[in-house]
């Protein structure tokens, strides 16, 4: 089993070393080696949210726009400490290694990532070059859609009870009307979601992948399970499409189509051991 890793990770260098064009894609998964919780089933997502179990609400049903209507503070305080948290958690080390893979590659790359944690921003990514598919948390709208359009959430941190999960006042609110703010997630069952940005986000994803035909492209994919299938599905199309290269990091999932690079381990680990093989100056 060890000889096999070494091999694909010995396959994996050798992609990256000869890519033209690098695309990153990002799931949960990314998030874990910076200490970030994994919501993975219910018992994962409790153990993070205590008083969610005792609510008796898991992350879809809790993960909801309904709660910004029915209980606001219940709401912002979900929403709140996982901002607060994500603002204190610093990005792993395997962000500076894709950071340096996207620096010396002739076209450059691209992060598609559904986290919303602005993990990439904060390793030093260029705005200009993340398409975030289900919003970021720090970027907020208002609820009522008074046509505000998307501003950013205030810096200082929100008071959030962990014993309740509840969020005390002032809870965020819109700039222009005055009324109850939101994140620009994209949860479930929502319908008043503002894809504004991503809908930008994806237009300049579009017009860098848009003319790499014939450029050598490797797509390098951590942390996207198959729960929430977004960044995966549209990994392995651009892959496919595009004639490239997917290295698929996933410690339970890393199952690829034939031809491809699956590795077993996570995204901190795998990202350090294939710089290793790639040496200096990589």
């Amino acid at each position: 089993m060890a000889d096999r890793i070494e091999d694909l990770i010995a396959r994996a260098a050798e992609a990256v070393a000869g890519a033209g064009a690098l695309l990153v894609g990002a799931g949960a998964g990314m998030g874990v080696d910076s200490g970030l919780p994994d919501f993975r089933g219910r018992e994962g997502f409790w153990r993070a949210y205590p008083a969610a179990r005792r609510l008796g609400l898991d992350f879809a049903e809790l993960a909801n726009p309904r709660w910004f209507r029915t209980d606001p503070a219940l709401a912002w305080g979900f929403y709140g400490h996982r901002l607060n948290l994500y603002r204190e958690t610093a990005p792993h080390s395997g962000f500076a290694v894709l950071r340096r893979w996207l620096d010396r590659i002739p076209a450059g790359g691209f992060v598609y990532t559904s986290n919303v944690d602005g993990q990439f921003q904060r390793a030093g990514f260029p705005s200009s070059r993340i398409l975030e598919c289900h919003g970021a948390i720090a970027r907020l709208q208002c609820l009522t859609g008074c046509g505000a359009g998307l501003f950013e959430a205030d810096p200082r941190p929100l008071a959030v009870d962990p014993q309740t999960l509840r969020a005390a006042p002032p809870l965020p609110s819109c700039p222009s009307c005055g009324g109850l703010a939101r994140p620009n997630i994209l949860m479930f069952g929502d319908l008043g979601w503002d894809p504004s940005e991503t809908d930008a986000q994806q237009r300049r994803f579009d017009a860098w992948l848009r003319p790499l035909g014939g450029v050598p492209l490797v797509v390098v994919e951590c942390g996207a399970g198959t729960a929430i299938p977004t960044v995966r599905r549209m990994c392995a199309h651009v892959a496919r499409a595009c004639g490239g290269t997917l290295i698929r990091i996933n410690t339970r999932e890393p199952d690829v189509p034939p031809g491809q690079i699956g590795l077993a381990m996570g995204a901190r680990e795998a990202l350090e051991a294939i710089d290793r093989r790639l040496g200096p100056g990589a």
